[in-house]
């Protein structure tokens, strides 16, 4: 989406030079509606400049500072000179990424009009900043991302089923191991009840994914993936302890561990 409103002075913005002239070149701010910015000769380029167009072209995408906006006027000065190549980067990324994020807000309301539309992006940018950050948060944490943005329930659902169909999401998996043995009658199915607790009980948080496998007796391999290696491992050892809690609690013994023990399979 555009925004209707006006940049800030400091702000970097991303635009494409429609006009060139002898005194300057004018820039098509891509993410503000109907706005237009100039860069003075002066601010295209670093040192004496005989001619803009050695510098730039028509149809060329950059990234602009801008350094003074005139609203009364409708001007919005700009320089090119004052981006660096990480500033360059990074804002072109976030360009993209904005872009990428409304896609999925048609995907989200393939049926919603200009004025509803703007309304949900409108409260997902009062909260994340960003409309993918709020995209990419609802991909990873679910409805619970968005529990302090001023929507709809149903406004919220297809949120999060757009980002969790869309969102690529930057997992980390870790890995661990626990042994678990019970010398009762019931040995089998107090060993699943401890594998069962391994598994959380359905009480995981909906952002990580946890894995129960058997390996060979009496060893069981748990396989964490989550947003980040502190919330990946904090389950992991979680998990390990539930296993262990839960055999030691009927008789039998347990062992959580992270390198595997078995033959390889």
């Amino acid at each position: 989406m555009k925004y209707s409103g006006w940049p800030e002075p400091g702000e970097l913005v991303v635009g494409e030079i429609d006009e060139i002239e002898d005194f300057g070149v004018f820039v098509d701010l891509k993410e503000y509606e109907d706005k237009r910015g100039l860069v003075h000769i002066s601010e295209v380029a670093s040192g004496w400049i005989k001619n803009v167009r050695d510098h730039v072209q028509e149809g060329q995408t950059v990234v602009a500072k801008v350094l003074d906006v005139d609203e009364s006027s409708q001007q919005i000065d700009l320089s090119i000179k004052d981006v660096n190549d990480h500033q360059r980067s990074d804002t072109i990324q976030e360009w993209k990424n904005e872009q990428k994020a409304d896609n999925w807000m048609e995907i989200a309301f393939p049926d919603g009009d200009d004025e509803d539309l703007t309304a949900i992006a409108n409260a997902l940018l009062a909260e994340y900043g960003t409309l993918y950050a709020a995209f990419e948060e609802s991909a990873i944490h679910g409805h619970e991302a968005l529990d302090g943005v001023d929507l709809e329930d149903d406004e919220i659902d297809a949120i999060v089923e757009a980002a969790r169909d869309n969102v690529s999401v930057p997992y980390v998996t870790v890995t661990g191991y626990v042994d678990l043995e019970s010398p009762g009658t019931n040995g089998v199915d107090d060993v699943k009840e401890a594998l069962q607790a391994a598994e959380g009980n359905g009480e995981v948080p909906d952002e990580v994914d946890l894995e129960v496998t058997y390996v060979g007796s009496p060893e069981y391999r748990l396989r964490v993936k989550a947003p980040n290696y502190k919330t990946a491992e904090r389950e992991l050892e979680e998990s390990g302890a539930r296993a262990v809690e839960a055999i030691e609690g009927i008789g039998g013994a347990g062992e959580f561990h992270r390198d595997r023990r078995t033959e390889d399979e």
